[in-house]
Order: C-alpha cells, then structure tokens, then sequence
C-alpha cells in the first residue's frame, strides 16, 4: 500500500470526479466509512462531496447501540462492529486544508440551501491507494466547531472530549491543548471572514452527472493506515 501526506501529492492529485473513502479511525479501528466525490484536489486542499443517499458505515456496540448512547467507559470494553446506513440530509461538502488539524464541512439543507460551516477538528489526513481504490483516514479529535452564516459560532461536543480524557488507555486525543489551540486558529479566520469562511462554495451544486455512491467500495474496510 502506498501512502502520502495530502501536501505531497503533488502530480498524484486526486482528479475531479474520482470517489474516494473517508474514514475515520480510533486506535486502529475504523469508526466511519464515507464514500465521496472529488470535487477540487489543488494547493488549497482536497474538496470532497458526500451526497445524500451515500451508503455509508459507522462503528456501533455489538447491540448496535452507537458511542454516544453509552458512557464512553462502557464504550471502551465493549466489542464493536460496522453498521452499514445512508447519508441524511442535504449533502456535504468537505475541504481538508493541506497539511491542517481540521476539515471544514458546508452543510446543506434538502432544498440545496446552505445551512453552516461545521470545522471538524481531526489529526492531518493520510490519503492511500491501493488496488485501484483511494482513501483518507483521519483521526477525529471530537471538539468541534459550529459557524452559522452569520459567522456566529459555538464549540460542540466539549462535554464529551472532557469525559473521554479522564481514558487515556483508551481516548484517541492525547494533546487537549494542542486541539483548541487548532480550533482558537481556526476562529481568527471565522472572524475575520477570511477563506473559507467568505462565502466561497456556500451556493454549491454537485454535477448532476456523478451518481450517488450506493454501497461500500470493494477494500473499504481494509485496515487503517
């Protein structure tokens, strides 16, 4: 398997179109498969679309119970499996800034209207290949950030990155610092109104030519690089 940071890339970008795996990983397990499509692969990173009715998979308890549903230290035990499901809503467009902490998600309501900027904080991606099948895992460090269209804002989840630092023999974050400081960099440019916080994107539409991805890509779930 070969594998590149997104920064170096380079002539091995990934071409407008191609869909590629998102995956979310925690201490060598996958925790969410995300087919998507490529938009944009340049020197602003890679632009992904997750269009609504994507079969998707995400990691449940074995009684199929989700994290969330369960205090994290009973999440930590148990045994786990993918539960396969579809992409709700009206689609998402994902921009994973090269070489950044984060990915800034735009989220779309039904009727196509842009709703917010949902900035996920997440170690930088690694973007793989193999056998004709590309892929970026990233590893979500839960604290998040919510921009409205007014650039209004509020962190989310900060409850549960506290509960799950109080595990560390099991919590995937090791550097809460280092998380807020990404997410305090992050809100300069919410502010200020710089990109991609400008409007840019924000009246998207996929290319009503590209299919909706319906069931998982062969080697989706090999595993985690």
């Amino acid at each position: 398997m070969s594998r590149e940071g997104l920064r170096e890339a380079g002539p091995g970008r990934l071409r407008p179109g191609r869909v590629v795996v998102h995956r979310n990983v925690r201490r060598g397990s996958i925790g969410w498969i995300r087919p998507a499509r490529v938009v944009a692969h340049d020197e602003r990173g890679l632009l992904l679309w997750i269009a609504p009715g994507t079969t998707v998979a995400y990691e449940v308890a074995a009684d199929g119970r989700g994290m969330r549903s369960m205090p994290f230290e009973e999440w930590s035990t148990c045994s786990h499996r993918l539960a396969e499901g579809t992409w709700t809503g009206g689609g998402t467009l994902m921009l994973l800034p090269e070489g950044a902490a984060h990915s800034v998600w735009w989220q779309y309501g039904e009727d196509g209207r842009f709703i917010e900027w949902y900035v996920n904080l997440e170690e930088p991606a690694v973007c793989w290949k193999q056998d004709g099948l590309a892929g970026l895992d990233i590893v979500d460090q839960d604290l998040d950030l919510v921009v409205r269209p007014d650039r209004t804002w509020e962190w989310k989840d900060e409850e549960e990155l506290v509960e799950r630092l109080a595990h560390p023999g099991h919590y995937w974050v090791t550097d809460e610092a280092a998380v807020r400081a990404e997410g305090e960099r992050v809100l300069s440019l919410v502010q200020e109104g710089r990109f991609p916080f400008d409007g840019s994107w924000c009246d998207f539409r996929p290319d009503p030519a590209w299919p909706v991805p319906t069931g998982l890509p062969p080697g989706c779930r090999r595993p985690p690089v």
